[in-house]
């Protein structure tokens, strides 16, 4: 048994990331490899449809500035666990409502919680967790929660394909782990002290400009994956839940085995490095999703495009090192917002583009890895504040 002096030794920060990692993943990684399957054959879904949805999903981001506000009332430990709740009951109530309209009702409530999550993890993370550390602890995170990922993904396996669970039960389920997991950090953790006291003001600095390009870019690309590059493998090459169960299982193995190896390489060779290797790698993807026809070929790239995500790290740690401490929280509220203003509007806009050529959509988002390309070669090897670009470098 676990005595209690072990227990203490787990009541830390560090490992409620870690926890808060992996519940949220529990809940979006079900959702996601059940979410497709369900929409076409319980609600008739087009690729429009889901284009639609997914940018009812992307609303909550969009409007992720409004979390500064709520921090007049919770603190940000409190704030994160409430939307971890909220999220979990989206999820728990989805299997109820199989139609385009119940289906955009209750994406809505689950990504309201899990923006909402979103937003204050990311700046709890680097309130937390030490600059000199910071990429290979997100990275270890980033392990955890593939490791939860990967569970589920094999739970989603055995419920669906071998026990032949309902949608209906299916979502109970998953959304019920969620709220239990939720439940478990509200009564086992305590309230954390925050190291700096958080300005509590929607913030726009010029100084952070280059960070805000890159997030914007980054909502943009993400969308080609999430939605178009997922609807791919269920419309084109008629991929079961249990197979993109499959698929998501090799995509987190990666994560779980290699994100922490990641996390200190990007520590080791800098963020620009990084980003750059991503987006060249993201150019090759799309414009390969563009092109395949060979449903091995399609999940293979769909595999690659996944193993980029981890790569993500670099842009945390790049706004932890040139940003005021006191700015992790509205900045982090409002480059959730920034991240989802394309978010709002690509996927229904580009549903639309679907229905007249694929092709089309998976080119744009290769165009989407370029702009970002380009904006990456402005980081410096070390950033820091006052030198946040090689643009402020150049002239000082």
């Amino acid at each position: 048994m676990i005595n209690s002096s072990r227990l203490e030794k787990l009541r830390t920060p560090y490992f409620m990331l870690i926890l808060m990692a992996i519940t949220i993943q529990i809940g979006f990684a079900s959702w996601s490899a059940i979410l497709n399957n369900f929409a076409h054959d319980q609600a008739a879904f087009t690729g429009a449809d889901m284009g639609l949805l997914q940018s009812v999903r992307e609303i909550p981001g969009f409007l992720a500035f409004t979390a500064v506000f709520f921090l007049f009332i919770w603190r940000e430990q409190t704030f994160a666990l409430i939307s971890l709740v909220v999220f979990g009951f989206g999820i728990a109530i989805t299997g109820m409502f199989p139609s385009v309209t119940g289906l955009l009702i209750t994406t809505f409530i689950m990504s309201l919680g899990f923006h909402y999550f979103e937003t204050m993890n990311q700046s709890l993370q680097l309130q937390w967790l030490p600059k000199a550390t910071a990429a290979k602890q997100l990275g270890t995170i980033l392990a955890a929660s593939a490791f939860g990922q990967l569970l589920i993904y094999g739970l989603v396996i055995l419920l669906w394909n071998v026990l032949a669970l309902p949608y209906i039960a299916m979502f109970y389920v998953f959304g019920g782990l969620t709220l239990g997991l939720t439940l478990f950090m509200i009564l086992f953790f305590p309230q954390f002290k925050q190291p700096v006291i958080q300005n509590k003001k929607l913030i726009l600095r010029k100084r952070y400009w280059l960070y805000y390009a890159l997030t914007f870019m980054s909502g943009a690309r993400r969308q080609i994956f999430v939605v178009f590059a997922a609807w791919m493998m269920v419309e084109k090459f008629g991929f079961h839940v249990h197979e993109v169960a499959f698929l998501f299982i090799i995509n987190v193995t990666f994560n779980m085995l290699f994100a922490r190896r990641i996390g200190a390489a990007i520590g080791h060779f800098g963020e620009r490095a990084a980003l750059t290797f991503e987006y060249v790698g993201l150019i090759l993807v799309f414009v390969s999703y563009a092109l395949v026809n060979n449903a091995f070929l399609g999940a293979s790239l769909y595999v690659i495009d996944h193993f980029f995500f981890a790569l993500a790290i670099a842009m945390k740690t790049y706004f932890q090192k040139i940003a005021d401490p006191a700015d992790m929280a509205p900045t982090a509220a409002v480059a959730f917002t920034i991240n989802h203003i394309a978010a709002v509007f690509i996927p229904v806009i580009f549903g639309i583009i679907w229905l007249y050529n694929p092709a089309y959509v998976f080119f744009a988002g290769a165009g989407f890895a370029v702009i970002s390309l380009g904006l990456s070669q402005l980081i410096p090897r070390h950033p820091e504040a006052g030198n946040e670009t090689l643009l402020v470098k150049r002239n000082t």
